[in-house]
Formats: C-alpha cells, sequence, structure tokens
C-alpha cells in the first residue's frame, strides 16, 4: 500500500462503528492503515519504509518518561480507589501532552492481543507531573487528586505494559522487538512478569498495595528492572496535589502549575487567577493560536450543533449565536468531554473549563491544530434552541488558493485571510456549522466511514469525475472531507464512488481529521448519493505481435489474506488487464505475512496467486524473485515485501543467469545485440544506502519473438515522514523526498549503462515510485525524458492518475521506456481500484503494449 495512506487510525477522529481492520502494512496509507501517527495527511503514498530502533528504546528520554504505574487501584487491601499512570518532565521546557496517548497491554499478551487507550491533553510543565487515572474497582478507601487526563483502563495489579505513545492510534507490537522498532513509542515499562519490557527485564513488586516508581530524578536507562522499585503508590497531578485529597477528575478548574504562581491548583503558593468570561469568538482568536491557549475561562455561552459520542474524542460542538463582526475569528468550539456528552443538538450551554490547541497526531506531525475546551463543567440553560445558520461552502465562497506561504516555516501565528486562502477559511471555521450543497465525490468511501467530495466542480476534474492533482503548487482547494455523527443503526453511511453526486444538503460543525490530517464535515445531516455510473476499465485486445507488460501494486499480499482478495487479483490480472505477458507486482509479503520471526520465503504467497489466476482462466504463469534480508525492505515489520515478476512461458521466455542474490549488484556486460545482465534476476545496487529500508529494484531479462527485453521492477521508497498539503508549515516539507531522488539516480545510472552499451535496448521500467510524474525523483529516473519516456505524460491531461488519496487524483505509479521503443507501445492505466469504494488494491494496475 502506499498511504501511511495507509494504517492505524487515531480512535480520536474515527468513524461511530465500523472497526478498522489491523494495520497492514507498508503503511504508508497514511488511507487505509490508520496508524496515524504516520506524518498528517500527505498528498501521496505513505509506505512505511521500515522502522528503525527509536530512540526510547536506543536512548533514555530527556524529558516526558513513565514515572509511576499503580494497577491495584480499586483492589482487595488497595488505598486508592482507582488505578493510575503517573508522567514525569525530566527535562526543564514543557510538553505538549496533546499529542501523546496512555497505552496498556497485558502481561502476557498473544498475536490477537489489542493496546487500549487513553489519549492525553494539556501540558506537562518542566519538571513537574501528570496524573492519568484509570479504571476504577469497589476497593480501596481514597480517592486519586483531581487528575490531568482520565480513561477507564483496567490495569493489572501484578503485570503488564504501559507505554507512552506519540498520538492516540492502538499500538500494534506484542513483542519487546517490535515496540522498540515502532517509532511512535516514546517511553515504555513493563512490570510484574511482562514479557514487552525495556532491558533485562520488567520492572518487579506491583501489587495490589505497591505500585512501581522512578526515583525523583526520573532516571531513564532505558531498563525498566532497574529504573522501577516498588513501594506505596504516591499519585502527583501536575498542580503539585498528591494522593488523597480528593477532587473532581472532570477537569473544572482544579489542575496547573506544580510550583504555583500563576497556575492553576498549585501547592507550593502562589495566587490563582479566576477563569476569564470570554466568547467563543475571543477563545479562538484571529490566527490559528488561540489567545487563551492553557487558560482557565469561564461563562462560554452558545448552542450545541453536534454530538460525538463514539470514540475516544468524545464531546461536543458549540456556537455563539451572536457573532462579532470579525471574519477571522471562529464562533464555534469543540468541547473535549472524553466521555458521552449528556447535550444534544440545541441545547444553549454556558461552559467553564481549561482553553487547549488540540494537535491531532501530535505537533511534531506537522498538522493543523484545533482550539478546543478541555476538563468541562457543562450548564444547560435551556433546550429546543435554533442551531445557528450554516455557513454555505461552495465555489464562490471558498477560495482558489490554498494556503499561503511562509517560505517553508509555520503559518500558524499569521492572522488569517479566509477571503484569499481555503486553508485559512477552514481555520477561521473551525468548530462552526457549515453545508454544502449537491458535491461531486472525488474521494470513494473508505473503510473508515468517510469520503471526499469537491466544493469546486470546475476545478481539475479527470475523465472519470475526480480532482486531478498537478503540481506541488495546485492541491485543489476545494476537496472537502465528509464524516458523519449519526449512528449508524439510524442511517448507514452511504458508500459512494469518485463521480458520484452527494446529492441534497450535507450540514454539520467542521472539524479537523487527525488521521487525515484535513478539516472535515461531520455531517449532522447527510446528502444522499446519486451514481455517477463509473465501471471498472477493461484494457484493449493487444495484437499477436505486441508483448504485453504490465504492473501491479498488490497491497502486502500474504497467503494468510482471505481467498477472496486472491481471486479478486486474479479477475483483474485476466478479464480487465488480458493476462499480460509479464506482470512485475509490488508488495508481495513473505509466506507468513506480518509475523515477524525470520521467514522471508515467498514461494507460497505466489503459489497461491498463480493458482488463483489459472481457476480464472487465465495462464499458468512462473515467476521470478529474490527474497529480501530479513526486515531490510522496509514495509510492514515482518512482511518482507518484495517485487516479484509473472511471466506467461507460452508467450515470453525468462533468460535465467545465475548469481543474482539479496546482496550481490546485478551488472551490464557486453555490447550491442549481445548486451545483457550479469544476473536474472539481479538487484540493483542492494548495498547502497538510498536502499536502506526500501525495497531494492529488481532487474530481469526476457525474450520475445527472439527480441530481448530488459524489465525492470520497483517500489521505491515512501513518503513517510514528509509533512501533508495542510500542514502549519507552508510550502510542507517532503524530507523523504532525498532519498527517492538517490534512488532515482542511480537506477537512470543502471538504465544508461544497459543504453549505452546497446542504444537499441528495449528497456522496460515501471512500478510503484511512490512519487509523481513532475517530482525530482521522477524526472531524475527519466532525465527529463532523455534516458526515459514516462508514458503517463502521453495520455491526455484528465486521465493521468493511478492512485486517489484524500479526494485527489494522482499518479504514484509509472511505465517508463527507453528511447527505442516510446513510439512502439499503447499504454493504458486500467482503473479497477482507486476510484471505487469495494477495492482489491489502493493503487490501480498499468499496462503496456509493444512490438520489440
Amino acid at each position: 500500500m502506499s498511504h501511511s495512506s495507509g494504517a492505524d487510525r487515531p480512535a480520536r477522529s474515527a468513524a461511530p462503528e465500523p472497526t478498522p481492520p489491523s494495520p497492514a502494512a507498508d503503511p504508508a496509507r497514511t488511507s487505509k492503515r490508520r496508524r496515524r501517527v504516520l506524518p498528517i495527511g500527505i498528498a501521496g503514498a505513505l509506505t512505511i519504509a521500515g522502522i528503525g530502533v527509536h530512540a526510547a528504546f536506543a536512548a533514555p528520554s530527556a524529558d516526558a518518561v513513565i514515572a509511576e504505574v499503580y494497577g491495584g487501584g480499586g483492589n482487595s487491601g488497595a488505598q486508592y480507589t482507582e488505578d493510575f499512570v503517573e508522567i514525569g518532565n525530566a527535562g526543564g521546557a514543557s510538553v505538549d501532552m496533546g499529542g501523546y496517548s496512555v497505552q496498556y497491554l497485558p502481561g502476557a499478551p498473544t498475536a490477537s492481543s489489542k493496546w487500549q487507550v487513553t489519549p492525553l491533553a494539556g501540558t506537562l510543565a518542566g519538571g513537574g507531573r501528570y496524573l492519568v487515572g484509570e479504571g476504577f474497582g469497589t476497593g480501596g478507601t481514597t480517592p486519586l487528586p483531581a487528575t490531568d487526563a482520565a480513561g477507564a483502563i483496567a490495569l493489572s495489579g501484578t503485570s503488564g505494559t504501559v507505554a507512552l505513545v506519540q498520538g492516540s492510534d492502538p499500538l500494534t507490537c506484542v513483542t519487546a522487538a517490535d515496540c522498540a522498532a515502532d517509532s511512535r513509542v516514546k517511553d515504555l515499562v513493563g512490570y510484574g512478569t511482562a514479557t514487552v519490557h525495556e532491558g533485562s527485564g520488567a520492572a518487579a513488586g506491583a501489587s495490589n498495595t505497591a505500585s512501581v516508581a522512578r526515583n525523583a530524578a526520573l532516571t531513564d536507562t532505558d531498563d525498566n528492572a532497574a529504573d522501577f522499585t516498588a513501594g506505596a503508590p504516591t499519585p502527583q497531578n501536575s498542580g503539585g496535589a498528591a494522593g488523597g485529597t480528593g477532587g473532581a477528575t472532570d477537569g473544572g478548574t482544579g489542575d496547573g502549575g506544580a510550583t504555583g504562581g500563576t497556575g492553576d491548583g498549585g501547592s507550593t503558593g502562589g495566587t490563582t487567577p479566576p477563569p476569564a468570561t470570554a466568547a467563543i469568538h475571543d477563545i479562538q482568536g484571529d490566527t490559528r493560536i488561540s489567545p487563551y491557549e492553557g487558560k482557565q475561562v469561564a461563562g462560554v455561552t452558545g448552542i450545541v450543533t453536534g454530538v460525538r459520542a463514539y470514540g475516544s474524542s468524545q464531546g461536543f460542538w458549540f456556537q455563539d449565536p451572536h457573532p462579532d463582526a470579525d471574519p477571522r475569528t471562529s464562533e464555534g468550539i469543540f468541547v473535549y468531554t472524553s466521555s458521552t456528552p449528556t447535550v444534544a443538538v440545541g441545547d444553549s450551554v454556558s461552559v467553564a473549563g481549561t482553553v487547549s490547541d488540540y494537535y491531532p497526531g501530535g505537533k511534531d506531525a506537522g498538522g493543523q491544530s484545533v482550539t478546543e475546551i478541555t476538563k468541562p463543567k457543562v450548564t444547560t440553560v435551556s433546550t429546543g434552541n435554533p442551531v445557528p445558520a450554516p455557513v454555505v461552502l461552495d465555489d464562490r465562497t471558498v477560495p482558489d488558493a490554498f494556503a499561503p506561504s511562509a517560505g517553508g516555516g509555520s503559518i500558524e501565528n499569521l492572522p488569517l485571510r479566509p477571503d484569499e486562502y481555503a486553508l485559512d477559511l477552514y481555520a477561521s471555521l473551525d468548530g462552526m456549522n457549515v453545508s454544502i450543497g449537491s458535491s461531486r465525490v472525488v474521494g470513494a468511501t473508505d473503510p473508515y466511514s468517510e469520503l471526499w467530495v469537491t466544493v469546486k466542480p470546475k476545478q481539475n476534474p479527470t475523465k472519470r469525475g475526480g480532482t486531478l492533482y498537478t503540481g506541488y503548487d495546485a492541491p485543489n482547494s476545494g476537496r472537502l472531507m465528509v464524516q458523519s455523527l449519526i449512528p449508524t443503526a439510524t442511517a448507514p453511511f452511504p458508500t459512494a464512488n469518485v463521480g458520484d453526486t452527494l446529492s441534497g444538503t450535507t450540514t454539520g460543525p467542521l472539524d479537523y481529521n487527525q488521521f487525515a490530517g484535513t478539516y472535515a464535515l461531520q455531517a449532522r445531516t447527510l446528502g444522499t448519493v446519486r451514481s455517477g455510473g463509473i465501471t471498472p476499465e477493461v484494457t484493449d485486445k493487444a495484437k499477436p505481435d505486441q508483448a504485453t507488460i504490465a504492473t501491479y501494486n498488490v497491497e502486502n499480499l500474504a497467503p494468510g489474506n482471505p481467498q477472496s482478495k486472491f481471486d479478486a487479483l486474479a479477475k483483474g490480472l485476466v478479464t480487465n488487464l488480458r493476462s499480460p505477458d509479464v506482470v512485475a507486482l509490488e508488495e508481495i509479503q513473505d509466506n507468513n505475512g506480518a509475523t515477524d520471526d525470520g521467514t522471508v520465503a515467498a514461494d507460497q504467497t505466489l503459489t497461491k496467486l498463480v493458482a488463483a489466476i489459472t481457476a480464472a482462466g487465465g495462464p499458468h504463469y512462473q515467476w521470478r524473485e529474490i527474497d529480501p534480508v530479513n526486515d531490510k525492505d522496509g514495509g510492514e515489520p515482518g512482511g518482507n515485501i518484495r517485487q516479484a515478476f509473472l511471466f506467461n512461458p507460452d508467450r515470453v521466455g525468462f533468460v535465467d543467469i545465475p548469481g543474482g542474490g539479496s546482496t550481490t549488484a546485478v551488472g551490464v556486460t557486453g555490447k550491442g545485440s549481445a548486451t545483457s545482465l550479469t544476473a536474472s534476476p539481479g538487484r540493483i545496487a542492494p548495498d547502497d544506502p538510498a536502499w536502506n529500508d526500501s525495497r531494492k529494484p529488481l532487474a530481469g531479462e526476457f525474450t520475445f519473438r527472439g527480441k530481448k527485453l530488459f524489465v525492470i521492477a520497483n517500489h521505491f521508497d515512501s513518503k513517510g515522514g514528509d509533512q501533508g498539503i495542510d500542514s502549519v508549515d507552508q510550502p510542507p516539507v517532503r524530507s523523504s523526498e532525498v532519498q527517492r531522488v538517490r534512488q532515482a539516480i542511480i537506477e537512470h545510472d543502471f538504465v544508461q549503462q544497459i543504453e549505452t552499451a546497446d542504444p537499441k535496448a528495449d528497456v522496460v521500467v515501471l512500478g510503484d515510485l511512490n512519487d509523481y510524474q513532475f517530482s525530482p525523483a521522477v524526472t531524475s529516473l527519466t532525465d527529463n525524458g532523455k534516458t526515459l519516456t514516462d508514458l503517463v505524460n502521453t495520455l491526455p491531461v484528465a486521465e493521468r492518475y493511478s492512485y486517489v488519496y484524500e479526494g485527489n487524483s494522482q499518479v504514484l505509479d509509472h511505465i517508463l521506456v527507453s528511447p527505442d521503443l516510446d513510439r512502439k507501445v499503447d499504454y493504458d492505466v486500467v482503473h479497477i481500484n482507486a476510484e471505487f469504494a469495494n477495492q482489491t488494491s489502493d493503487h490501480d494496475p498499468q499496462v503496456i503494449r509493444l512490438r520489440p
């Protein structure tokens, strides 16, 4: 898969009912695999290309660490009525906890064990503490001091694993090694007999009456057994209050600085300032950051416009019916209750609480912030009031320009210009009631009950109804995500394909989705889908003297996938692509998929696929591939994805040349018609740092009717680490581009060796390059068309796409040919997946018909 698109998704923005599938690997999907927290909203494939050893395991944390864990709360003999996790800050600078969560795994997990999640909010002061309340029991005599965050996880009193995690996506690791490789883990503590722990062993001594805690200096050597000792529980919150002081846990006004001063609830002196009385537009301010960030407010009034009663981001939106005259200041805001809200749409409420600029996915991910009121005290004044009229989003009201530029810096503190930039308009409407009329669907319904529309129908339309991504400077300002606040039992979320119309009026609060990293209309009333009539394409039939060569990213294919996936892939290859003579496959996993036990062979995966193709009426394909070194090619840990060639021996020959291996570089030998590879199949420069944690190109030598064909299958490095197009930094940083450009140059030089040896050589380079036709990587590979022709550029502009992400139809997959072939080929992107809610892969395959 190509996104970070792909992969675990944060619960705070999850759709109401559907349960996300298990993360699937080459995540990148910042779309399918909602792992977030990969970078937010990347406009392209985010295929996680290998995860290095995380700093929390490789080097001690310099700031936020887990200070104490107690799972005996409410148990027999316990003092405290509630379990807790205490976070400490070993550094001097404050830490924004809004980008973190506390997660728990049983002490003896199985392959199916799931991490439980408590999202955090607020700030951890330098040298301070932060208290997370968890599950209650029927025992105990003393309540915790006012907690800084509240969850409901029932920790074991004797054995378990607690992690401090960037983002609120559930972790997926169930072994110490896999957790050490997950870059989201900030700190981790296994206690009792937990198998997942840091260092030599788990922290010992936890019980109903004893917690495990670090020393006062918060020493972190990444060895739980050495860093933690057992003793009487000593919970401490951010206000410095220690165990037994009581107090509400709903956040009200009891939290604050650990040493008094101006902090609320300070226990060592100072004066606590009274909450400020403010209107919503005062809190929102005229930039992306609230002027009240971190402050207590009271008497904030408005009408409830939407309620989210599912997921871990439960709360409600309310809006002031008496707006000010400044179009930059939003009149709506989200109230994060952390549990099912007790208000209803139309209630007039008065709210007190703490203002927080929450960064979905964490501040470092680069996404926009959402100004919220946390730890609220809510008073209902009246019910049944009319909801403030929505702001209509359409071609007239949404600017064509997407975002202001800050030369790569942050736009957070720039005054909003909602009449000039779409991103500023959406920020100025954060939390407000908005609506759209009948709008074309440009991103199909996904498994998380969300779809994309465009409110600017004339903006870069594709031939089949999507919106074309034409360049970094044209991210298409009319795109908007739609989710639903309506329970699926009342109205199931509509299933829509690209080109359909979400007809009628869709209305609700405007939110910021933490998975996709984009503004999303949270529908209180939802339009209906009218079909646009697109159907899966079938490519033209080749002539007998034409060889056909295709590329297909099969999205983490493993033997454990349902037979239905193999059958659907087979149908696509046989029916829609008409059984190509050669197929370059990407994302073939090893024989046990994501199980990370050293298995690298993929013969069972390929055997199962070939059998499905034969059953579908296709040829008896043979295959060639090279097993990678275990866990060295990126993708889902343990999956060992790689490229592979299928070929029909009745139509083409494969020239087997011994010597190829996972770490052996293929070369070029001979001249003219005698030009050949030194190994077939062979890998290009597999030991070059360009391919670290990334798939190595697979080169093969084929023959067709006596003519030689050189074919190179690719799956370039993912976009993991790039900022999304909605980033607070404008233009966004595309850090992953550096590695792909190096990969492209190495492969370009290899192709040039073949073409220098034989200027008439027929070379086909194809696969998932994880980048656009206009990107530096792809233009470096083609040398701006001198060495290779990128065939997507030969299509009409409105047909140049093979992948749909965040409502942008874009190019990630390519077929490129040498100069000897560029006038001898017919080229086709066969749209069978990316535009459809029911898709076998997130990529569309491509095929060429050529006469060598």
